[in-house]
C-alpha cells in the first residue's frame, strides 16, 4: 500500500474535525417519507463515476488510484484483494446513492465521514456492509450482514438479492441522524453520538478508536481489501446543507 499522506490542507481540516464530538439530533420531520423527498431534487447530484477515475477518487492515504479499480463501461470494479479508495472531497452531511454487486462470498464496504488519521479506514469511518449474505459468513449475524451498520446495527433479513445480481443502496446523513436503505426499504436507522450509540460502540471492537465515527466531516470511502469481484455503478451524491 502507497502511505503517502494526503495533502497537508485536506488533512488538518479533517483532523480538526475528527476531534468534533456529533450531539445526538432528532430524525427528519416525516420520517422515511421526507426521506423520500430528498431524492427527488436532481439539481445537485455530483456524479461519482467517469472515464478517469483519478479525478474523483484516490486511494486511502494515497496520492493516486490503486490499478486494480477501473472503468468498464459505465461500471466501476474490482476483481482482487486491493487498497481502499476515497473520494477527492470530504463530505458533511449527504446523500448517497449507488447500485453494487459482487460475486459469490463477496464482501464489500461503503464507509462515511472517514478521515485519514489512522492506518486503516475502518478505524474513523462508520461502514454500510456490502455483502453476498447467503454465501459469506458475516451474512449469519445481522449486525454483519449487508446494509448493517458494521457490527453496531442489524439490518433485516432477506432484502439483499443474491451474489451477481444488482442492489440499490442509499446512505442519509444530516447532522448525527444515518440512514441506510437497501432496494428501496430503509433497514438502518441511528443516531452518532446518542447514548446508544456510544454503549454498542464500547462493547464494539470499534472502542479502541477513539475517534471512530465522531468527526463532523469525512471522505466517502469503497473497501477493497477483500478478494471476489466487487462492481458498482450510478454512484452519485448530493451535500446536504
Amino acid at each position: 500500500m502507497n502511505f503517502s499522506l494526503a495533502p497537508r490542507t485536506a488533512r488538518s481540516a479533517l483532523t480538526i474535525a475528527a476531534l468534533v464530538f456529533l450531539l445526538p439530533a432528532c430524525a427528519p420531520p416525516g420520517g422515511a417519507a421526507a426521506s423520500e423527498t430528498m431524492s427527488a431534487d436532481t439539481s445537485s447530484w455530483r456524479s461519482l463515476t467517469g472515464p478517469d477515475l483519478g479525478e474523483l477518487w484516490r486511494g486511502y492515504r494515497a496520492d493516486s488510484i490503486p490499478s486494480a479499480w477501473h472503468m468498464v463501461g459505465d461500471t466501476l470494479t474490482k476483481s482482487v484483494s486491493t487498497d481502499d479508495i476515497i473520494t477527492r472531497e470530504p463530505y458533511a452531511d449527504f446523500e448517497l446513492q449507488l447500485d453494487w454487486k459482487l460475486s459469490s462470498g463477496g464482501n464489500a464496504g461503503v464507509f462515511y465521514r472517514a478521515t485519514e488519521e489512522y492506518d486503516h479506514i475502518y478505524w474513523s469511518g462508520p461502514e454500510y456492509q456490502l455483502l453476498d449474505d447467503a454465501g459469506h459468513p458475516d451474512g449469519r449475524n445481522r449486525l454483519t450482514a449487508a446494509a448493517s451498520s458494521y457490527g453496531l446495527y442489524p439490518s433485516e433479513a432477506g432484502v439483499v438479492k443474491p451474489a451477481n445480481e444488482w442492489n440499490s443502496t442509499r446512505i442519509v446523513v444530516r447532522g448525527s441522524h444515518v440512514e441506510h436503505w437497501l432496494n428501496g426499504k430503509k433497514l438502518v436507522d441511528f443516531e452518532l453520538g446518542s447514548p446508544d450509540w456510544k454503549a454498542r460502540v464500547a462493547k464494539s471492537k470499534f472502542s479502541d478508536w477513539k475517534d471512530y465515527g465522531r468527526a463532523a466531516a469525512g471522505y466517502i470511502g469503497i473497501q477493497g481489501d477483500h478478494d471476489g469481484t466487487l462492481s458498482l455503478r450510478n454512484i452519485r451524491i448530493r451535500p446536504l446543507d
